[in-house]
């Protein structure tokens, strides 16, 4: 079927070899239908010829818009012959209606044809990927410019169809005509529509609808769909109103597709009342102005008034409200609802052409309508009603005396119209826009040239992904910390943690006691003790805030490599949530007091240098003690004699004579001061003239042996840096008995291995944890829309967010975001020009 084309592969483009290569080009010929199931398809062109031709003669002959009416024909003829009159109106209302139902014919035809060639198309002789009509991506502009910036005032700027007028004035059913399908709730006499509602209509192969937010596709053709569809705008509605109140400015966006609809964005308001009832909130008149005020006041959108014929056009409130927004009816369409009803009641039908004429209202408008929505009934049908509107306007005489001309009435010569005009506002309102946005985008990148001009103009989502990468990496370099300096300062701090209970718990009470035996008996068990119930805790305390300070300072030594502090913020959030869900391994406890536990009970130092190492550790410790001690002993007894000498300060009287008096008499005195030497030493100071508090007495007693206990201890280490020999031999010598040096050992040895078994957890397990903890947390902030706004801000980000959003109106092709493609195709669309 296809012919022999391998003699031209060289004019031939390789992608039609290609396609060659991949598609069945022969089968897919045959999956065609034929010409002559096509040519069945198609109405009898040469009958339509014919028909035109006559068409054509006739409108040649002179008979144009002047014979609709008796005058014009009278004026043709130039005889007053009234039989004759009649008799040629006669015929042309016969040639109209002949011609008319022939034209209907031929747009039956062409819809169903258009059907099954949409159906065809849908079913898929080619298989492709579905692509949306224009209007479905204008309506998506819509929705996403509504959550746009108010600055910029940008949805307000693009056209659309609102639908506004009085209560029960038929806005729904005339939006009900257009759509062909009963979609909206109804009600007898009350409010129904109580929030806009965004109809986007658009041709296809089937009648569906559904809403903006789900995926459900309601069948029009079938009347439980239909009733399904109904249930679910009121519910809709309902939940958008807030409690107390009646209305709602929430817009709920539903699309309509089926064939024949014309293409557009309609959006039908709530009514206009002039009366607040009984069960409405007190503000819901205001609040329907304001609401029907928002979408009027847009420039570009097309003001569809809906008029009551049935009523007195006196009592209508749209038409005042319509006239201030829109003074010289630029883009305003008036429609006059219920004509039927008004011819019966209207004792002067001329009364409806001034109407439609422009003439009995203030306003003006582009055009005016005249359309019949049914008999009142809420069960009719839209056939029933576009069969009954036909019927009604070929009868009526408001029609044949010339009172409305034919292209004024029924609704589908509105729907035309309404769509001719849509269309040509989305025209002239896309250039304008983007005017607008040039302007916008101009003003943006010079503040930021001016302001931050060695800076890219990252926004807030893209410096949310730099900022993530850099806590990244910073916590990564955590795994690059050498062992040496883990355990360096694990043990440092374990030591400043845990070296008040040693000196005070451990030490100083077993150095109280008279021989060897009863030291280090004491000196086990408050070491089996402390292993049993603190010194775990403790270890792993200092574990984890050695982690988090070293996270913190690999972040603060990044900082300096010239990060941005726009990141502060949030890198001090991502630190403390993660701190916050990390959860050590309690398990580890269990093995580390085991290990602590081996460490304390080994007694046996090996070699010299762990036995110089243990004398250097317990000096260093008793220095800062014994300084510490001197410290506070100043603070109670006042300034020194250089002090006093030098600084002309005098001293307080205390009891620092006696005390010391005291211990020069009795070296070996204990830590604790009996009662009849507390009472001794108050009556010597009596005698002084000074009275002092028993407690008083204790308090300054304990610090002075504290410190007498020190300085020997100092003393009696320095005796022992010759007692390794001693020691190793076992060899017995009151003098160089050194088990406080032993215990400072087995203190120092502790802090060593439990150093390293911390080490070994941190980096083996705890490091990885943390990382992990910091990812989720960062993946979680990262869809935190409002995380983010409160994390990363400032007049910078806020510049950087709003020219990305001005790039995407002007040149969409570049960024890659949900709405690109419809902004994208509508700019298309005003270039080509096919809008």
């Amino acid at each position: 079927m296809f012919p022999d084309m391998s003699q031209y592969t060289w004019i031939v483009p390789d992608f039609v070899w290609e396609l060659s290569e991949n598609f069945d080009l022969d089968k897919l010929a045959s999956a065609l239908p034929e010409l002559e199931e096509i040519a069945k398809l198609l109405p009898d062109m040469e009958k339509i010829g014919e028909n035109f031709t006559f068409l054509k003669s006739l409108l040649s002959s002179g008979l144009g818009s002047e014979v609709n009416g008796a005058s014009g024909l009278r004026l043709l003829l130039g005889s007053s012959d009234k039989e004759k009159v009649d008799q040629l109106q006669e015929e042309l209302l016969r040639t109209q209606l002949k011609y008319q139902r022939l034209l209907e014919r031929l747009e039956k035809e062409n819809k169903e044809l258009k059907k099954v060639v949409l159906q065809k198309d849908d079913k898929g002789i080619h298989q492709r990927k579905v692509k949306k009509s224009l209007i479905d991506l204008y309506s998506e502009v819509l929705d996403i410019l509504s959550d746009y910036d108010s600055n910029y005032n940008t949805q307000d700027h693009l056209p659309r169809v609102v639908v506004v007028g009085d209560q029960s004035a038929g806005k729904t059913s005339v939006l009900e005509m257009i759509a062909q399908a009963r979609i909206f709730p109804r009600g007898s006499g009350e409010m129904m529509t109580r929030s806009p509602v965004k109809v986007t209509l658009s041709e296809g192969p089937h009648h569906v609808a559904m809403f903006k937010d789900s995926t459900r596709e309601f069948d029009l053709g079938k009347e439980e769909d239909l009733a399904a569809l109904r249930h679910e705008i009121e519910l809709r509605m309902r939940k958008s109103v807030k409690e107390g109140q009646t209305v709602s400015p929430e817009t709920i966006s539903l699309s309509v597709k089926g064939p024949g609809i014309q293409r557009m964005v309609l959006v039908d308001l709530p009514g206009v009342i002039s009366t607040v009832t009984t069960g409405m909130s007190a503000d819901t008149k205001e609040t329907i102005f304001s609401i029907s005020k928002a979408y009027m006041q847009n420039p570009n959108a097309i003001i569809l008034c809906i008029q009551d014929g049935s009523v007195d056009a006196e009592r209508s409130i749209v038409t005042d409200l319509v006239s201030q927004m829109d003074p010289q009816g630029k883009r305003t369409i008036f429609v006059l609802t219920k004509v039927d009803l008004a011819e019966k009641n209207l004792a002067s039908p001329s009364r409806i052409q001034q109407i439609v004429e422009g003439k009995l209202f203030p306003m003006k408008a582009l055009g005016y309508f005249a359309v019949v929505t049914g008999k009142g009934s809420s069960n009719e049908s839209i056939d029933s009603i576009k069969d009954y509107e036909e019927d009604f306007f070929q009868s009526s005489r408001l029609l044949r005396d010339g009172m409305l001309k034919a292209h004024q009435v029924t609704t589908k010569n509105l729907s035309l119209a309404v769509s001719d005009c849509f269309w040509k506002m989305v025209r002239e309102s896309v250039e304008q826009q983007a005017d607008a946005f040039k302007a916008s985008r101009f003003n943006l990148e010079t503040e930021w040239k001016n302001n931050y001009p060695r800076l890219r103009e990252l926004d807030r989502n893209e410096l949310y992904e730099k900022a993530k990468n850099e806590i990244l990496d910073e916590v990564i370099s955590l795994s690059q910390v050498t062992p040496q300096h883990w355990e360096s300062i694990l043990q440092k701090k374990l030591w400043e943690r845990v070296s008040t209970h040693v000196i005070e718990n451990i030490y100083l009470p077993a150095a109280q006691t008279m021989n060897s035996g009863t030291f280090n008996t004491t000196v086990d068990i408050k070491l089996k003790q402390w292993t049993d119930k603190q010194l775990p805790h403790k270890a792993l305390e200092v574990a984890w805030e050695t982690l988090q300070e070293e996270f913190a300072r690999f972040m603060a030594e990044y900082k300096g490599k010239d990060q941005d502090d726009i990141f502060d913020k949030l890198k001090e959030a991502v630190k403390d949530e993660s701190v916050k869900r990390h959860k050590w391994n309690e398990r580890a406890m269990d093995s580390l007091r085991v290990i602590q536990h081996n460490a304390l009970e080994d007694r046996s130092i090996t070699d010299k240098p762990q036995w110089d190492a243990a004398i250097q550790f317990m000096e260093e410790t008793l220095q800062a003690r014994l300084k510490d001690t001197d410290s506070v002993i100043a603070d109670m007894v006042g300034p020194d004699w250089k002090q006093r000498w030098f600084s002309w300060k005098n001293r307080t009287p205390d009891l620092h004579y006696c005390l010391e008096r005291l211990l020069k008499l009795h070296e070996d005195h204990t830590a604790y001061l009996a009662n009849d030497e507390v009472t001794t030493v108050r009556k010597n100071l009596e005698g002084r003239g000074v009275e002092v508090d028993p407690i008083l007495i204790k308090d300054t007693w304990h610090q002075l042996y504290r410190r007498h206990f020190l300085q020997k201890a100092l003393l009696h280490c320095n005796l022992c840096r010759r007692g390794f020999y001693y020691y190793q031999r076992h060899f017995v010598d009151s003098e160089l008995e050194c088990n406080d040096v032993v215990l400072f050992w087995r203190i120092q040895r502790m802090l060593a291995i439990t150093a390293n078994t911390l080490r070994q957890q941190l980096t083996n397990t705890e490091v990885r944890r943390l990382e992990k903890n910091v990812k989720e947390v960062l993946e979680d902030f990262g869809e935190d829309t409002e995380k983010k706004v409160q994390l990363i801000t400032g007049r910078r980000v806020q510049l950087a967010e709003d020219l990305s959003k001005s790039i995407l109106m002007l040149f969409p092709v570049k960024l890659q975001h949900d709405f690109t493609p419809a902004l994208h195709f509508l700019f298309l669309c005003y270039v080509y020009k096919i809008i």
